[in-house]
């Protein structure tokens, strides 16, 4: 007889917890329905620019490693076939080194008279990815003014005339 007024005590109308327990039903649904979307875009756009950000780091990677190539001797007959095929040498090995997420990149070489005296010839490796037009996952309606056009990376080595030939 205790134990039944004890706990009557405690709930003195259990007809209105049960009340309120089915006026919440749906509450959840309603909230999760408004705050997913949010979290969905923040989630989305991480992982977009953490691959924007891996790709930019790749094209570094794949221009450093073609300013390096282009150290190598290649056969010649003047100074400007010398600099022609290195700069081409450069570009082929940036392009063994570019990883798959960005194969569609376009490298140029170029070569100029650099230094404090302009004694020095510089070979310059650029590396660019056209992300507009190939973009690493589909973007949202709103995210894709945040996104780049173009990745781009370059990286530069001097070389001793003496040493070209």
């Amino acid at each position: 007889m205790k134990s039944a007024m004890t706990q009557r005590a405690r709930s003195p109308h259990p007809r209105i917890k049960v009340r309120r327990a089915h006026a919440q039903r749906g509450a959840t649904a309603v909230e999760f329905a408004l705050v997913f979307p949010l979290f969905f875009t923040i989630l989305y756009a991480i992982v977009t620019f953490s691959l924007i950000l891996v790709a930019q780091q790749n094209l570094t990677l794949a221009a450093e490693e073609g300013a390096r190539a282009a150290l190598n001797w290649q056969s010649n007959t003047s100074m400007q076939t010398a600099l022609t095929n290195r700069g081409n040498a450069a570009c082929a090995a940036a392009k063994l080194v570019a990883a798959t997420l960005v194969q569609s990149m376009q490298c140029t070489p170029s070569s100029a008279a650099c230094g404090p005296s302009g004694a020095m010839q510089c070979v310059n490796v650029l590396v660019s990815y056209n992300y507009q037009a190939n973009p690493l996952v589909p973007s949202l309606p709103l995210l894709g003014f945040a996104l780049p056009n173009t990745l781009t990376s370059s990286a530069t080595v001097q070389l001793n005339p003496e040493n070209i030939q």
